[in-house]
Formats: structure tokens, sequence, C-alpha cells
């Protein structure tokens, strides 16, 4: 009877050994998006900056401590000086931005939905790339004054270039039997734009929209040092010829602050408006 038994059990468990492994997928993506992850840079970097200065490590009279220039900062805001700085610069960035992104979508529609379009502008839009734009400060102060139109000029430019570039690439882009395809239905050309046009180039227009708005800021930040009288970039200058290196940071800190909640918010539009893809990213 036990030697039955025995035979029976290893007749059951013996189709077991014979079952195929299953092997584990191995996880290729980046996995989840940590919670403000993209704070951990900056919060990490102002650590070591305020070790280092506990630490003594650091000059204080050319790298002064975070708590310096919080106090700095401060007593700044306090007195009105900083939030004056702060309003200017930022109609001056927004006024030159916007100029810069209409300019930037409109020519990137007129070349890459015509043929005759693509080239009487791309070459040119090419050629300006090529170009340095605050090379051209001379000439547009000669051209429009030292007064506010040439800064705004200025980061028009600097914004429309990048933003033409990825929008017209990604028009380029577009898949051409999506186009044959709208032949075939019959669509009107405003449908061929809002159904084909416009989703294909929207992934290369937000690429380009921060860039435009990180070159905003950093063109401001040269202008507002040439014949100016308010604004960051002047408070920086200033602050330069009386050796105030604590102001400079402060300057330095919410021009950073600016650049990464802008970018922060066009990343989360981005986000929200192309949620239909499926990217490493998402």
């Amino acid at each position: 009877m036990s030697a039955v038994t025995t035979t029976e059990a290893a007749v059951t468990v013996a189709p077991a050994k014979d079952a195929p492994q299953v092997r584990r997928r191995r996880r290729l993506s980046p996995g989840r998006r940590l919670p403000a992850a993209r704070l951990a840079g900056p919060v990490l970097l102002l650590a070591l900056w305020a070790a280092a200065s506990a630490a003594g490590q650091l000059d204080p009279a050319a790298i002064p401590a975070p708590w310096t220039v919080v106090r700095t900062g401060a007593h700044l805001w306090t007195d009105g000086t900083l939030p004056t700085d702060i309003l200017t610069s930022l109609q001056r960035a927004a006024t030159g931005f916007v100029i810069g992104l209409v300019a930037g979508v409109v020519l990137a529609l007129a070349s890459g939905l015509s043929r005759t379009g693509e080239a009487l502008i791309d070459g040119t839009v090419n050629l300006n790339r090529a170009i340095p734009t605050l090379g051209l400060i001379p000439l547009f102060i000669l051209w429009l004054g030292i007064g506010e139109t040439f800064k705004v000029a200025i980061i028009a430019i600097v914004v429309y270039i990048p933003v033409y570039l990825n929008t017209h690439a990604a028009l380029s882009g577009i898949d051409h039997r999506f186009v044959e395809l709208a032949e075939v239905q019959g669509l009107s050309r405003f449908a061929f734009v809002r159904q084909i046009v416009v989703p294909g180039a929207l992934p290369g227009f937000f690429v380009g929209l921060r860039l435009g708005v990180t070159g905003s800021w950093l063109g401001l930040v040269v202008l507002e040092q040439i014949n100016a009288t308010s604004g960051l970039g002047y408070m920086m200058f200033q602050a330069q010829n009386y050796g105030q290196s604590d102001v400079i940071l402060v300057g330095l800190v919410v021009y950073g602050v600016f650049g990464l909640v802008s970018d922060s918010v066009v990343r989360l539009v981005e986000r929200r408006v192309l949620s239909w893809r499926r990217t490493l990213s998402s």
C-alpha cells in the first residue's frame, strides 16, 4: 500500500518538473515619476552651499552665505527696490516673449504648409539663427534707440527662433499618409489644420516654447545692463559697481526661480495638452 502511494505521488509531482518556466519581464522604463523630483537638484545645491558657508570654505565677500542673501533680499523687498525691478523685468520679458511666440508660430505655419512660404522664410530664419542674437544689439541701438523698444525686439528674436525651428521641424515630420487620408476624406483646409497639422506640430511647438521661455530670461539678463534705469539686470549691474555680491546673488536667485517656475508651467501645460501621448516622461 505504501509503495502504491509513493508511485502515485511521483506520477503526480513529475509534470510539475516539466512545466515551462515563466521568465520575469525585465523593466526598462524609468519607473514612476517621483513627487517634486525637479526640486531635488536645487535643494541639494542649496544644502551644499549652506554647508560650505557654515564650514568657512567660501569667502563671504565673493560668495555670501544663503542666509545673508535671504536677509539682503528681504531688505530690498521691504524698501521697495526689488518689487519695482521684478515688475519691470516681467513686463519686458512678457512683451518680448509674446511677440516672439506669435511671430515664430505664424512663420512656421506659413513655411511648413506652403512651398512658396518655405522658400521665402526658412532660409532667412536659418540665416538669422546663424547670427548671434546678442551681437545684433549695437545695430538695434542705432535703429531703435537705447530705450525699451530695442530690448523688447532682441527678446522677441531670441524667442521666435527656437519656436519657429521646432514647430517647423514638427510640421515637416508629419507622416504624408495622414495628408493623403485627409485628401481622401475631403477635409477642408481649416479641418486639415485643426485635425492633422495642430496635433502633429504640438510636440515640437512645446519644445520650442520651453527653449523660448528660457531664452527670454537669458536675453533679459544682458539687455537690462545696457542703459537701463530699472530691472533686475540694472540692480545687479549697480551692485557690481559697489562690490555687493549679495545683491548680485539675489538677482540671480530671482532669475533662476522665474526660469524654473515658467519652465514648470510649460511642462504642466504640455502634459495636459498632450495627455494622449505615451512617452517615457509620462
